[in-house]
């Protein structure tokens, strides 16, 4: 019998300091190499933890809602051999592969094999199917029925594939639910005892610290909100932003959506303007290079660096702050590939699981703040970049068509961009481009 400490690792990307969100497991559970054991937030997004040790727990040294900095002991492990356990893992239990492993932990062998479970072990989902615990806590995230599930991986497995292909998906990156309204229709809150003169009734003096705390709520700023905030100051404060739009017939561009909708090729992809929106950036940049580029300041100087590729970004609001996310190589894709990889962001984002690797590399963003009722904005570059689109709601509105007067689906196109990079010019054509294709998205097959 022995005990081990199982430090926080190091999850790479050069961060140093995680959050314990959720412990999955509590004093005296069995664990298998892989079990999750609990969820961390970094700061770029939320990793499941998997354990490198088979065993039983023995205490959790970290509270939930704690930051603790790489290589502070979070979990106690208690074994009968605790040296064996990784070997005996390696040597009873199938490879699994495709797993994705944590930098800086376990070994080899742990990473791609798992121990049996124990017999008394309480099964955590459905019986004979075969997932991964992540692909597990999607389907019962969107509600999706693993059994019902058409697995398509190796030796029967369900992917992550599989389970968008049965989901029943909400409006892209529309991930904070407007909550209920309670059943308090209306509240009173207390007055103070004395009111001052000059001071309205029920509204709390100034000068009472106590009664000014108590009316208000502090929400510390950290993990992906904090990473967040400093880097939208840094870009901010860095790059003369600039912002130009342009109103946009889109009628057309909805018309196609709604084909797309109906084509048995589409079937199981949701579609959305932010489709046609995403083509539209990747042609516009072709035409236009530089809205592309990026500033860079190099030990000989600044240079100006132009990518002939497209890693294409999409701003995500997340619970836990504004994520971006970016597809990359968006230039290779055709449109039903586009449309999939649009799919399994806006998932992975929804649930909090993006991995820092996606959200590294970007070359130009979308911002869809059309999905939240917004007709315009001037949104702030993602830092790296040069340029960043902000697309607004599509409405149905009055607009001139051949000297008539005729409803038509109208949208609002904006493009924020580094002034030391681009010209007003460049975005300017930059823009139209884009609300050329969704004017006409015919123009996309040359």
């Amino acid at each position: 019998m022995s005990t081990q400490n199982f430090t926080l690792p190091d999850v790479g990307e050069g961060l140093t300091e995680a959050e314990i969100v959720t412990w999955k497991v509590a004093p005296g559970d069995e664990v298998a190499i892989n079990d999750v054991i609990c969820e961390i937030e970094t700061a770029k997004s939320l990793v499941e933890l998997p354990s490198p040790h088979a065993g039983t727990v023995g205490e959790l040294l970290v509270a939930e809602g704690t930051t603790v900095e790489v290589g502070t002991p979070i979990i106690t492990f208690v074994s009968e051999d605790q040296a064996a356990a990784p070997a005996e893992a390696a040597a009873t239990a199938p490879e699994e592969g495709g797993g994705s492993v944590l930098v800086g932990y376990g070994s080899g062998s742990g990473a791609t094999s798992r121990r049996k479970r124990p017999a008394q072990r309480p099964v955590r989902s459905s019986v004979g199917v075969i997932a991964k615990p992540p692909i597990r806590k999607l389907a019962r995230d969107l509600g999706v029925d693993l059994a019902s599930v058409t697995p398509t991986g190796a030796d029967g497995e369900v992917t992550r594939d599989d389970v968008v292909k049965h989901a029943s998906q909400a409006s892209v990156f529309r991930n904070i639910q407007t909550p209920e309204w309670g059943e308090v229709r209306e509240e009173t809150v207390p007055a103070p005892q004395q009111v001052p003169v000059g001071v309205a009734r029920g509204v709390a003096p100034a000068s009472d610290p106590a009664q000014a705390e108590a009316r208000s709520e502090a929400i510390p700023v950290k993990g992906v909100r904090k990473a967040s905030a400093n880097a939208m100051v840094q870009s901010a404060y860095t790059a003369p932003h600039v912002t130009v739009w342009k109103d946009v017939d889109a009628t057309r561009t909805m018309e196609l959506v709604k084909r797309l909708k109906a084509s048995p090729d589409y079937a199981d992809i949701r579609v959305s303007p932010l489709l046609i929106v995403a083509r539209a950036v990747i042609w516009a940049v072709r035409r236009n290079p530089m809205v592309n580029a990026a500033w860079v300041e190099t030990e000989n100087g600044a240079e100006i660096r132009v990518r002939h590729y497209v890693n294409l970004g999409i701003a995500a609001a997340t619970p836990r702050g504004l994520l971006v996310p970016n597809i990359k190589d968006a230039q290779d894709l055709s449109m039903k590939d586009l449309a999939r990889a649009l799919n399994r962001l806006t998932l992975t984002a929804r649930e909090g699981k993006t991995p820092p690797a996606d959200q590294q590399g970007g070359t130009i963003t979308i911002t869809n703040i059309g999905v939240f009722g917004m007709d315009a904005g001037t949104p702030i570059i993602n830092p790296g970049e040069a340029g960043i689109v902000a697309m607004g709601t599509i409405s149905q509105k009055p607009w001139v068509v051949d000297g008539e007067v005729r409803p038509r689906y109208v949208t609002t196109v904006a493009g924020s961009f580094d002034h030391r990079v681009i010209d007003g010019d460049s975005m300017s054509r930059f823009v139209a481009d884009v609300a050329a294709i969704l004017e006409e998205p015919a123009l996309l097959v040359d």
